[in-house]
C-alpha cells in the first residue's frame, strides 16, 4: 500500500491521549493516529457492516491479529453452508434455506475479509504470512 508523510501540529491533550491509547494497545502513536484517521474516513468500497467488521483490526497487536487471521467460520455454520450448497445443486432451495443460505455466505465472507485484513496488517508490519495460507 503506498503511503503519503503528513506533518501535524497536536495539541497536548489530544497528543497525551493518542499516547495512551497506544501505549494500551502496545502501538506506537503513528499507529494508533492511523486508526483513528483510517476510522473517521469511511471505506466506501465496502458495505458498512463489512467496513466496521475490519476497521478496528489496524488497532490490534500483533498477537490479536495473528489470531483474527486465522479465525474461521464456524464448525455448524460451515457445515450448515455445505449441506445447503448440496441440497441445492440436487434439488434446489426452500425460499427459508435459500434465505439461510445467504446470510451463511454474509458470515463467511466477513470471516475471510477479517483474515484476509488481518494477514495483510501483518504482512505491513514485516511478519511473514505464508503459514496462513494453509488454513485457506
Amino acid at each position: 500500500m503506498a503511503t503519503q508523510s503528513v506533518t501535524i501540529r497536536l495539541p497536548d491533550p489530544i497528543y497525551q491521549q493518542l499516547k495512551r491509547r497506544a501505549d494500551q494497545s502496545r502501538r506506537s502513536v503513528e499507529d494508533e493516529l492511523i486508526e483513528v484517521v483510517a476510522t473517521a474516513v469511511p471505506l466506501d468500497e465496502l458495505p458498512l457492516d463489512l467496513a466496521e467488521a475490519i476497521s478496528p483490526l489496524a488497532a490490534l497487536d500483533d498477537e490479536a491479529l495473528w489470531s483474527a487471521a486465522r479465525n474461521r467460520l464456524s464448525v455448524d455454520d460451515a457445515e450448515r453452508l455445505e449441506d445447503l450448497s448440496s441440497k441445492q445443486q440436487r434439488e434446489g432451495l426452500s425460499a427459508a434455506e435459500a434465505d439461510e443460505t445467504a446470510v451463511l455466505l454474509r458470515r463467511y465472507e466477513r470471516a475471510m475479509l477479517i483474515r484476509a485484513r488481518a494477514a495483510a496488517l501483518l504482512k505491513e508490519r514485516g511478519h511473514d504470512v505464508s503459514s496462513l495460507l494453509a488454513l485457506a
